[in-house]
């Protein structure tokens, strides 16, 4: 409770004006916002497994849950997707685990994600970018070097329909690879290569 000799005015207007706001909104915008503060409640879980091809590290994580990030368990996937040549981390932003999570969701698989690449350093985006040439597909300004970006490939799944269903996601970038077996799904700007 506060006391009414540290009441100032303007915490005095503050309050005066929250009671006068609550006291006029409709009962159904209360209802309303109810009812969305139960929605985020009650949302499921959000869960992934990855399987690193390089480092045969595996992790699943319930990497959301009650529509909050958990912050250990992205620690978690930061750590899984770090640039393994030079053991670097690098946060790895939500959005691609929401991404991943979805596409996850749609092709209605339990299997793991199997990770080719996550975060690179500039270095190591530039040394591939050198070895394979343009038609590696390392990108010079590769969204893997701010972890926007992840190549994968699911087991038991075809590429082709891991890449239809990352573009009927409509949600960032989505680059098919057929030789070297791997899909690259981003949060960048949507298109497709």
């Amino acid at each position: 409770m506060l006391s009414l000799e540290r009441l100032s005015r303007r915490n005095f207007l503050g309050i005066g004006v929250a009671a006068a706001a609550g006291a006029l909104l409709p009962a159904r915008a209360l209802e309303a916002a109810s009812a969305s503060m139960a929605a985020v409640s009650t949302a499921p879980d959000r869960t992934l497994s990855f399987f690193h091809t390089h480092t045969s590290e595996r992790l699943t994580t319930a990497y959301c849950c009650e529509g909050e990030y958990v912050a250990k368990e992205l620690s978690g996937v930061d750590h899984l997707l770090r640039d393994f040549r030079v053991n670097e981390i690098k946060p790895i932003d939500p959005r691609l685990l929401d991404l991943l999570y979805e596409l996850n969701t749609r092709l209605g698989t339990d299997q793991p994600f199997h990770v080719i690449s996550g975060y690179r350093t500039p270095e190591t985006n530039a040394m591939l970018h050198e070895r394979g040439g343009a038609q590696s597909g390392v990108a010079t300004h590769s969204l893997h070097m701010e972890g926007k970006a992840i190549d994968i490939r699911v087991p038991g799944i075809r590429l082709e329909h891991v890449r239809d269903t990352a573009k009927a996601l409509r949600v960032g970038g989505v680059g098919y690879y057929p030789a070297s077996n791997f899909v690259h799904v981003d949060t960048g700007r949507v298109r497709h290569w």
